[in-house]
């Protein structure tokens, strides 16, 4: 689940009692301190404004990292669990979502420098199993397009392949991407994915011999020390928040904060999205990539070629207006390349990229011409805490004067939630039950099949009620409500999972022709892509 740009965070992200502590860590890197400028950071102005972005978007925890010259500072504020008194501190473990992606192209950066890959071969030469919907994208889809959003797969298609949780394997999933339809022809345009990086970490297993996991550990945690990383988005270390959201009400985002239950599991989406990484690990990461992979003065994680390549602009991504309190930070123009966005902000060259999981989200920023990094990590979803944090630590760092992010945001985020509460009360969504369904409710019992996600099996519970089983994401499961004609919603008993409508099309002679979902919320993330399943019955009652 992830968050690319800013326009989309702004128009997708859902948004969300605090309680704060700080906890600032100095290290020194390598290089001379008699070098380094003063910070422009100030740890009593930092606190306040993150107090301030904490309550008004009731964030329960944040840690922050930053990289100012050679002084690496860590920031801890607020609680690991709502009504759990255990502070955030520098070594507390984050998920960083997304995130992960800079450690999956910095691995295949490796191997680049050790000869065993080019950015421009093919991915089916390498890895012989691959293939895309589009015959022309399987042949020529090279180790670059993997990485920078411009396959043809429309925006987070596929996610519910591994989204929330799955019991495929990566290479079972490697190998159902040939069932996505694409949105565009390939190479046609900028739409983010998630999918192509599984891809990414399969391709770094069949080059190296190693797991995604093992060489991540050995080539990038372990030179750089970063002791508290977790590889695996199910380890669960005394030391890790837990996750949280506002979904108490049909609008995530909107409500009382309260602990999720409901987390991503699995091994499987690992190279797009599972590392858990503490402040204090932060630092060495970002100041790997200020140096363009060096590590000391005698030693390198990747080569400085590889380290350009990185930051090499590959697909532009379209800007759209911000709305008007957010204007000063509107980008001119925006680009992904490997693993990071580039763009300009009020004037600067920024390396960027955002990340998020159920229950958490995260950002990092690299400002070359400061030699200066940062990154933000939260244990719920408030985007709002996020962006102000963003914004602010960017000005100061720049020195530039800064209007107040955290009443420009919460203006924004308010008004994007109020318009998607009265979405779901308009008479759009109006319904009329007592008009269907068509059928018998046990007539709509059976499997049915959607290409690439696998199969989904409705049954009927003691009460008669229809109910629905996503048969490769554990525990999503749901009772079916009419609402009308052939149009049902879900109840998942899985807290946290977006409820969708469930709507079946009929042939001419009264059978089950397809059934196809669409999400509830104006606002669901669009890693919730249930408008991209097309099922169709296997073994459904006629």
């Amino acid at each position: 689940m992830i968050r690319c740009s800013r326009e989309n965070a702004a128009s997708r992200i859902m948004l969300q009692r605090w309680r704060t502590s700080a906890c600032v860590t100095l290290l020194v890197s390598w290089c001379a301190l008699a070098s380094a400028s003063p910070s422009l950071v100030s740890t009593p102005e930092l606190d306040a404004f993150a107090h301030k972005a904490m309550q008004t978007f009731d964030t329960p925890g944040m840690a922050v990292t930053i990289v100012d010259g050679d002084v690496i500072t860590t920031h801890t504020y607020g609680v690991r669990k709502l009504g759990d008194a255990a502070p955030v501190d520098a070594h507390t473990i984050f998920p960083i979502g997304s995130n992960t992606k800079a450690f999956t192209t910095a691995a295949l950066a490796i191997l680049v420098d050790q000869g065993k890959l080019r950015w421009d071969d093919r991915v089916v030469d390498k890895l012989p199993g691959f293939r895309m919907y589009d015959a022309y994208a399987s042949s020529e889809m090279t180790v670059t397009d993997l990485l920078v959003h411009r396959s043809g797969l429309g925006l987070g298609e596929g996610d519910l392949m591994m989204f929330p949780t799955s019991d495929r394997s990566r290479a079972q999933l490697v190998h159902d991407i040939r069932y996505l339809k694409p949105a565009r022809s390939f190479r046609g345009g900028y739409d983010y994915d998630n999918v192509l990086y599984i891809v990414a970490g399969a391709l770094v297993e069949a080059v190296s011999g190693q797991s995604w996991e093992d060489f991540v550990q050995q080539h990038i945690l372990d030179p750089l020390q970063m002791r508290d990383t977790q590889v695996s988005i199910d380890a669960a270390p005394a030391d890790k928040v837990s996750l949280h959201a506002k979904n108490t009400t049909a609008v995530r985002g909107v409500g009382k904060q309260s602990v999720l239950t409901t987390v991503m599991t699995g091994k499987v989406f690992a190279p797009a999205g599972a590392l858990q990484v503490s402040a204090a690990d932060m630092g060495p990461w970002l100041r790997l990539q200020l140096d363009s992979g060096q590590l000391d003065k005698s030693r390198r994680i990747f080569s400085e070629a590889a380290a350009q390549m990185l930051w090499t602009p590959q697909t532009l991504i379209p800007i759209s207006a911000s709305p008007k309190p957010l204007a000063l930070a509107q980008p001119q123009f925006e680009a992904y390349a490997l693993g990071f966005e580039v763009q300009d902000y009020r004037g600067h060259k920024i390396i960027t990229h955002l990340g998020g999981v159920l229950g958490g989200v995260s950002a990092v920023v690299i400002i070359p011409e400061r030699r200066a990094a940062f990154a933000i990590m939260l244990n719920s979803e408030d985007v709002g805490t996020l962006f102000a944090m963003r914004e602010h630590l960017l000005d100061t760092l720049l020195g530039l004067p800064s209007p107040d992010w955290t009443a420009s945001y919460q203006q924004v985020f308010d008004g994007i939630n109020a318009s998607a509460v009265a979405a779901l009360k308009s008479p759009a969504t109006a319904t009329h039950a007592a008009r269907g369904p068509s059928l018998p409710l046990s007539q709509y019992v059976g499997v049915y099949r959607d290409p690439w996600y696998g199969t989904a099996t409705l049954g009927q519970d003691s009460k008669g009620a229809l109910t629905i089983s996503f048969d490769h994401s554990p525990g999503m499961h749901s009772t079916l409500e009419h609402v009308q004609y052939d149009t049902f919603r879900t109840h998942w008993t899985m807290p946290d999972v977006e409820d969708a409508y469930v709507t079946f099309a009929l042939t001419p002679d009264g059978s089950i022709d397809q059934m196809t979902m669409k999400a509830i919320s104006p606002i669901a993330d669009f890693s919730w892509d249930y408008q991209d399943l097309r099922f169709t019955p296997v073994h459904a009652t006629k």
